[in-house]
């Protein structure tokens, strides 16, 4: 079943030109003028319950226009939207009741009152019945460690205490669908780590739907399987992270490192029949090229490891900011670039 169905949606805007000077500026006040400008066009994508999908973009690629529609926030210029059943701006009093919104910039909260005063006011908000109200308080408290912050005001705490508060609040009526806007923006790795973690077990435990914007593809790579890519209003990619690694990932690079002199020739024969290429950097370390179609890093190491001890091993692979922002440059997920991150894996003898 869909919790998120969209079909060719569009949203434009009216932006008022602006004419130079003292002159166009009193003919503005008189005559205006308007540029049409489309910020999402004709998008489709399906988004089954259950799923934690990544929603990426540059700035003004769409993203947050896109979430105010899908949360009824913005009303659509055109096409078709059903989240949980419902037509966001149509159904405001039913679909509420089924959604969750975070956005990284925006509070849900009062800033001067204590955070367990907002969550009781949310809890009037949403409906929530004093039983349903304190187990779910009590479970987010414990899993987001609030029990410190309940008493103070909202103006007195961190950036990442005001998310881990901002979490719990957009939690307590247990929505079926979550939209997280720029969730982990400003915050130390310490506290992504927390709340990544604290996402994915929500998701196991209750099968949350979640859409997440971010500029944070660690964000991405930790809780998504699925990514939609927006590019100018249109969506460039819509599949998985790893069949996008794949198709646009050139090969691996893998540096080994021995105890002993080797021999190029040495390591050419033990891989003969696979498409790999050797080159020496000293006599004791070697790089292997291993393309994407071509035999598996397992495959190689298998080879050389049974015969000659190994000091050290680096992979060099795919690295998912590389792909995205060579993917932005072309506006296109069709063509392949090479790019490459160094990621090390250490393995002693």
């Amino acid at each position: 079943m869909l919790a998120i169905d969209v079909h060719r949606l569009r949203k434009q805007f009216k932006v008022q030109k602006n004419r130079e000077g003292l002159k166009g500026a009193l003919r503005d006040l008189f005559n205006r003028e308007y540029n049409q400008v489309t910020a999402v066009k004709d998008i489709s994508f399906q988004i089954p319950k259950g799923e934690i999908c990544g929603y990426i973009g540059e700035n003004g690629a769409g993203k947050s226009t896109t979430i105010k529609m899908l949360t009824g926030i913005l009303v659509p210029t055109a096409g078709d939207i059903r989240v949980n059943g419902y037509i966001p701006y149509k159904e405001r009093e039913k679909f509420v009741q089924g959604i969750g919104v975070v956005f990284g910039q925006r509070s849900q909260l009062w800033w001067d009152i204590g955070v367990v005063e907002s969550f009781q006011l949310l809890k009037k908000v949403y409906r929530v019945s004093d039983k349903d109200y304190k187990e779910r308080l009590d479970e987010l408290v414990e899993r987001l460690h609030l029990g410190e912050l309940l008493n103070r005001p909202v103006r007195k705490l961190s950036l990442g205490q005001r998310m881990r508060c901002e979490l719990a609040a957009s939690l307590l009526h247990n929505p079926e669908i979550l939209f997280l806007d720029e969730p982990t923006i400003g915050l130390d790795i310490v506290v992504k780590t927390e709340i990544r973690e604290f996402l994915k077990s929500m998701n196991a435990r209750y099968g949350t739907t979640i859409l997440l914007t971010t500029h944070d593809l660690q964000d991405i790579e930790a809780l998504c399987s699925r990514v939609i890519m927006l590019d100018d209003g249109n969506i460039i990619y819509d599949g998985g992270l790893e069949e996008l690694k794949t198709r646009w990932g050139k090969g691996k690079e893998v540096i080994l490192r021995f105890p002993e002199p080797v021999s190029l020739s040495r390591l050419r024969e033990l891989t003969r029949g696979l498409e790999v290429e050797w080159s020496m950097d000293t006599d004791r370390t070697a790089k292997v090229w291993i393309p994407q179609q071509g035999a598996g890093v397992s495959e190689v190491l298998s080879r050389v490891v049974g015969v000659m001890n190994i000091e050290d091993i680096k992979i060099v692979e795919t690295n998912t900011d590389d792909i995205v922002r060579e993917i932005y440059k072309t506006g296109s997920a069709d063509v392949k670039k090479e790019v490459t991150e160094e990621r090390e894996v250490t393995v002693r003898a």
